[in-house]
Formats: structure tokens, C-alpha cells, sequence
């Protein structure tokens, strides 16, 4: 019996070891196998089926959320007062996305035209987009600015074009019409004898050159020799830089085309893309941990800096002429019209442009853009892209259409587009990138559990046994010692006896 226990005893011991040892394995070798899985079916590739549709035909529903800023006060706004503005909308559109010519290259790198194409989503919407707002007439006031240094004839020229053509400070129109275009005979008149003062040759409309459009060719890496890289932008139309700017700094094309970024970000990760609308790189910081639906996330939102002015934040000189912090001045990269962009109602922008126009009410809730990513494949989860189209207008001399106006940077319309992952696809990654990896981190730690504890059992059941054979074995000594010394009493008795002659 002592044999058996013996045998079964280092039976276990070995099985315990062994298992103990698989699950250090596990332990030390499940996160390289993970990691390498996640870099395999990140990498751009047709024959990664799931990333390459995920990346070619972006399946999460991504929409367009506009509002406009009608102008309540007109008439007192020409006169010099303070515009009262109130928001309209959202007005939102469903935003599809598609990426065509795509060509591969041996330095692996890919090449490719991503379109884009609007359709209005009424249900989602406040209004028609037959719904009439009234906003300042870009044409007018903006052209105004850019005439502000010419010489006063040429002036007083052009508000006499702007009289024959019946144009005035502000526009009514349909939501429909300010955002695809309307028919102007100022603008026919102008693309005929102007040709490329305005940058669309059609109607004009405050997205008429977006619908059905692509952003410019995008050459990224694939991430085959190097996962770090996958996704960063190698050149944009043939550029690696932009000639916009002022400094080479502001001219780099940093980070990817803003819809991936490179696996395995680190809470001091910062998420940088270029935005052909904002003709510049655009960098997200780290501000918070989350769960979307089980899986994790890091969110990522606009510094303070990433809009302000070069007094401010010295990096963001090479972008000015400026003006207040939260105003970024893209006329270099708009046919020199007048345009800023900022966050919607001027959130995290200098409080001062708040003074100049009543109506506005910033929050982060509402008005802060982010990103959330998932860390360990760089994928976004949820996206919400808010930006603000402004335009700069004041009284200009010989211009009768600015009236006495204040100088004011006016907001116009802003803009969300949103995004999030669900339905199967969420499942999916859910599946492989949550789930998975969490069973071989139980895994790991039950089989290193169950093998200490069958070693611990192994060497209980062979001290027992060893205690077990010391007790026999005492035992018989006992008895051997008890037995010795009766029948040596029994010898000295008859011994005794003997010599009284009794024995």
C-alpha cells in the first residue's frame, strides 16, 4: 500500500508540475500570441477579410449633424448692434464612405480616392430641408473683407456689382439650398470673368464641393514591415508636405487619414490625423478610460491648443495671421476668403468672442469633439467630430452692403459627424478581441492553480505515507521492545526461583 502511495504521489507531483509549467507558458506567452494576432489581421490586406472590408467600406453608420445659426436681428445687426443669433437643427444626413482606386505599392504603402456622399435622414432631422434660415451672404461680406486693401474705386466698383446682381448682407434661404448650392447670377458672373475666385465652378453652397467628392489622393502604410507605421499618412495628392503655412512644422502631414491608427496605444498615445477640410494635422490627447459595450476604450479630445493663437502657443504661429485663441484662420487654404473654424458656439476658445454675439452657450457635452479608441488595435469605437464654420465681417469703406457693421467673427453653421460601432460587427470584435483573450487569462490561471495544487497534494500524500510507515514502524519497536523485556523478566524470575528451588 505504502508503494502505490508512493507512485501515485509522484504521479502527481510530475502531472501538477507539468500543468503549473503550461500555465506559465500561457502566462508568458499568451499576450505574444495575442499581440501577434492582433498585428496579422490589423496589417492592410485583401486577404485580411474582416479589417480590409472594415477599412475599404467602412461598415459603421456614420451620419452629419448640421446647425445653423439664423440671424434674428438683421436690420439692427447692419446698424452696428451686437447679431442675436438662435440655433437651427440638426438637419442630418446620412454620410457614406468608399474608397476606390485602390493600388498597392512595393514599398507598402496603398493608394486611394475615399468619396463621399450625403443623404438627408428626416426622421433624424428637426425640419425639412425646405426649413428657411437666414445667415450673412458669404459672397457679399466676405468679398467685402478681401477688398478691404484695394483702392476705393475698385470698392465702390464692386458694391455697384453686388447692386446689378441684387445681392445683400444676408441670405434666406432653404437649409436645402445653403448646403448644396443655389443659383446666383453673381456667381455665373463671377466664374465667367473670375475664373477660380470661388472654389466651386457650380452653385454655391456651404458644402456644394463635399457631396459626391473625395478628399484627395491618400497614400498611408499598410503596416506589413512595420505595424507602427500602419495607417500614417505617407503623402496626400503626391505631397508629404503642405505649402499653406507658414513654418515647416505647420506644414507636416502627421498621423494617419483619421479613421485608424496604429495597435497598442499607451495612455500617453496622442491620436494625430490630417484633415484635408482644416488643410492642416490635427492632434487628440488622452483624457479618460471607458467600456463601449463590454469592450474597453480610451477617450481622446482637442487641447486647449490645438486652436490657439500664436501668442498663446508658439508651435501654432506658422497658422496666423490670428486672431483670438479658438480661431483657426484657414483663408490660405479658402481662395483667401475670411473663413475660421473653431469648436461649435466657440467652446474652449477665448471667452471674449462670446461678448460679440448673444445666443451662444458652450459646453463640453455638447460641443467638444472626441474620439474613443480601442487601445490594443487602434480601431475607433465611438467618434464625434464637432467643428464650427465662421466668418470674419466688418464695415468696409466704399461697401455699402456692410452698412456699419462691428467687426465680428460670425458664426455661420457647425457640424458633427458621428459614428459608432454595433450591431454584428461590434459582436465580433467583441468576440475576438474581448472575450478570446479574456478565457486565456482564466485559462492560464486555472491551470497554474490546478497544477500547484496537485504538487501540494503530490507532497501531502507522500509525507502522509512517510509518517503512515514511521508509525509502523515505531509501533514494532515497541512491541519488539515490550516482548524483550517480558521474557527477560521471565528469565530473572525463574532464575529466582531456581535458586530457592522452586523453579
Amino acid at each position: 500500500i505504502t508503494m502505490n502511495k508512493s507512485k501515485l504521489a509522484i504521479g502527481l507531483f510530475v502531472a501538477g508540475t507539468l500543468t503549473a509549467v503550461f500555465g506559465l507558458v500561457i502566462l508568458f506567452v499568451g499576450p505574444i500570441i495575442i499581440d501577434d494576432q492582433i498585428v496579422k489581421n490589423l496589417v492592410i490586406d485583401p486577404e485580411n477579410e474582416l479589417s480590409y472590408t472594415m477599412w475599404k467600406d467602412i461598415p459603421v453608420p456614420f451620419f452629419m449633424s448640421v446647425y445653423f445659426f439664423n440671424i434674428l436681428n438683421p436690420t439692427e445687426f447692419l446698424a452696428g448692434e451686437i447679431p442675436m443669433v438662435e440655433q437651427r437643427g440638426p438637419y442630418v444626413y446620412r454620410k457614406r464612405l468608399q474608397k476606390q482606386n485602390i493600388t498597392f505599392h512595393p514599398n507598402h504603402t496603398v493608394s486611394y480616392l475615399e468619396y463621399r456622399s450625403y443623404f438627408f435622414e428626416p426622421s433624424m432631422s428637426v425640419g425639412n430641408e425646405s426649413d428657411v434660415v437666414t445667415i450673412p451672404n458669404m459672397l457679399v461680406l466676405g468679398a467685402a473683407v478681401m477688398m478691404d486693401n484695394m483702392p476705393h474705386a475698385v470698392r465702390l466698383l464692386l458694391s455697384a456689382t453686388f447692386k446689378s446682381f441684387k445681392e445683400g448682407p444676408f441670405l434666406s434661404k432653404s437649409v436645402g439650398e445653403l448646403m448644396w448650392g443655389y443659383d446666383s447670377k453673381l456667381v455665373d458672373f463671377l466664374n465667367k470673368w473670375f475664373p477660380g475666385m470661388l472654389p466651386s465652378t457650380g452653385k454655391f453652397g456651404l458644402f456644394s464641393e463635399f457631396n459626391n467628392s473625395n478628399t484627395g489622393m491618400f497614400t498611408v502604410h499598410t503596416g506589413k514591415d512595420d505595424i507602427r507605421l500602419i495607417h500614417k499618412v505617407n503623402s496626400w495628392n503626391g505631397l508629404t508636405k503642405l505649402i499653406y503655412w507658414k513654418t515647416p512644422q505647420c506644414n507636416m502631414i502627421n498621423g494617419t487619414a483619421g479613421q485608424m491608427w496604429p495597435p497598442f496605444m499607451t495612455k500617453e498615445s496622442t491620436l494625430p490625423f490630417y484633415s484635408p477640410d482644416a488643410c492642416r494635422s490635427l492632434e487628440l490627447v488622452y483624457q479618460r478610460e471607458g467600456i463601449m459595450k463590454g469592450i474597453p476604450l480610451y477617450r481622446f479630445v482637442a487641447p486647449k491648443t490645438m486652436f490657439a493663437n500664436g501668442s498663446d502657443y508658439a508651435p501654432n504661429e506658422g497658422f496666423c495671421p490670428c486672431r483670438q485663441s479658438g480661431l483657426l484662420n484657414v483663408s490660405s487654404c479658402r481662395s483667401n476668403a475670411p473663413v475660421f473654424i473653431s469648436q461649435p458656439h466657440f467652446y474652449n476658445a477665448d471667452p471674449v468672442l462670446l461678448d460679440y454675439v448673444q445666443g451662444l452657450q458652450p459646453t463640453e457635452d455638447e460641443h467638444g469633439l472626441f474620439i474613443d479608441i480601442h487601445p490594443e488595435t487602434g480601431v475607433p469605437l465611438n467618434v464625434s467630430i464637432r467643428l464650427q464654420l465662421n466668418l470674419y465681417m466688418k464695415k468696409v469703406s466704399g461697401i455699402t452692403e456692410t452698412g456699419k457693421i462691428s467687426e465680428v467673427v460670425m458664426p455661420m453653421i457647425w457640424f458633427e459627424e458621428n459614428g459608432y460601432m454595433d450591431g454584428a460587427i461590434v459582436k465580433t470584435f467583441h468576440t475576438n478581441l474581448v472575450l478570446l483573450p479574456m478565457v486565456m487569462v482564466y485559462m492560464q490561471y486555472c491551470f497554474l492553480g490546478l497544477g500547484l495544487a496537485t504538487v501540494l497534494g503530490a507532497v501531502l500524500l507522500h509525507y502522509s505515507g512517510k509518517v503512515r510507515s514511521l508509525q509502523h514502524l515505531v509501533s514494532a519497536h515497541v512491541v519488539f521492545y515490550m516482548a524483550d523485556s517480558v521474557t527477560n523478566a521471565n528469565e530473572s524470575c525463574c532464575d529466582d526461583w531456581k535458586s530457592m528451588g522452586i523453579c
